[in-house]
């Protein structure tokens, strides 16, 4: 799972409810493997984005994804992220089985 956050309108806002409140929480979904947030600026090879942060939340696979989300502390990760990011045009989110290549 990949959550791309485009820059908020207050960033110190964005971090402190993400990191205070939302990566604790998200922390507790049954299946979580791993949790990783970008650090530092996010550039393209062609340059600055508005990208603010990207998040990359490991299962499994999707199965386990779905059954994260379908639990109550599921529910309450996306309740949450309604509150830092409510407006759905300023983050992507990708869920998506892998392979090793």
């Amino acid at each position: 799972m990949v959550v791309v956050y485009r820059k908020p309108k207050d960033a110190d806002a964005f971090e402190r409810h993400y990191f205070e409140i939302h990566v604790p929480l998200a922390k507790k979904l049954p299946g979580l493997r791993k949790y990783e947030v970008s650090r530092g600026p996010i550039i393209s090879p062609s340059g600055a984005t508005d990208t603010f942060m990207v998040a990359t939340l490991h299962f499994d696979n999707m199965a386990a994804i779905r059954n994260a989300f379908a639990t109550d502390i599921g529910q309450l990760c996306a309740e949450d992220r309604r509150k830092f990011a409510p407006d759905s045009s300023t983050f992507d989110m990708y869920l998506f089985d892998d392979v090793e290549v």
